[in-house]
């Protein structure tokens, strides 16, 4: 676990807490929130308890550079939607293997993930719904950028990214491909680290995951049903 000086959130938990704050005019408004597995569904748990909303995930993963893992050159998700950073890829010469190498490796990433935590459930519609997507911060952006364009095919009514934290420039690339852009704190490009902004770090394990997602239906508050006379009225 990693303590930062120049933290703003204690946790995922509380950063989801806070974002659900800035997104409350969605709140009863039968909206759907996406987590970006692992670390994002933390942060999306409080959105959706705080909004009333269904929680799902969208499983978007990096495409990682060959021999720089931390490095990327784009993203895809779990629907075989597939973004590029074409000025990373010139400027670093990848050739057509080695890209779909990369790719092949992240969506083998995501085939996991996806039995895991989809097993036989079937995704939740969201066809003319506003949808979050979330994700405990943006670094390079690639993973959320991909998030939303694979959630546009399914025609939401809006979609709304949600971050705790991100650099200003990748906030800004950010609302050229959302409705609009949700965050708590925007930092500078360079020497940017999204664990910088938390008290307590640490990896999000499938079994945390899998926690989320069962107990966002258990804490929502069940529909009071009217009274009998009240309902005989209506019909």
């Amino acid at each position: 676990m990693a303590l930062s000086s120049k933290a703003v959130f204690e946790d995922r938990y509380d950063a989801g807490r806070r974002l659900a704050e800035k997104l409350a005019e969605y709140a009863g408004q039968s909206a759907v929130v996406l987590a970006i597995p692992n670390g994002g569904v933390p942060v999306a748990l409080g959105i959706a308890l705080a909004l009333e909303a269904d929680l799902d995930l969208v499983i978007s993963r990096k495409v990682s550079l060959p021999l720089l893992p931390e490095g990327g050159c784009g993203a895809v998700t779990d629907d075989g939607t597939l973004i590029l950073d074409e000025a990373v890829v010139r400027k670093v010469g990848l050739t057509q293997p080695q890209i779909d190498r990369q790719v092949s490796q992240a969506r083998s990433s995501i085939l996991k993930r996806s039995l895991l935590y989809h097993r036989e459930k079937r995704p939740i519609p969201i066809g003319g719904r506003v949808v979050v997507i979330a994700d405990d911060g943006l670094a390079a952006g690639y993973t959320m950028k991909a998030a939303v364009v694979s959630v546009r095919q399914r025609h939401p009514k809006q979609v709304i990214v949600a971050a705790p934290v991100g650099p200003e420039p990748v906030v800004k690339e950010m609302e050229t491909v959302a409705d609009k852009v949700v965050t708590c704190a925007v930092g500078d490009i360079g020497g940017f680290f999204v664990a910088d902004y938390y008290r307590n770090w640490q990896d999000i394990s499938d079994e945390e995951v899998l926690r989320c997602l069962r107990e966002c239906p258990q804490r929502r508050p069940v529909p009071r049903l009217r009274p009998p006379e009240v309902r005989r009225r209506l019909f």
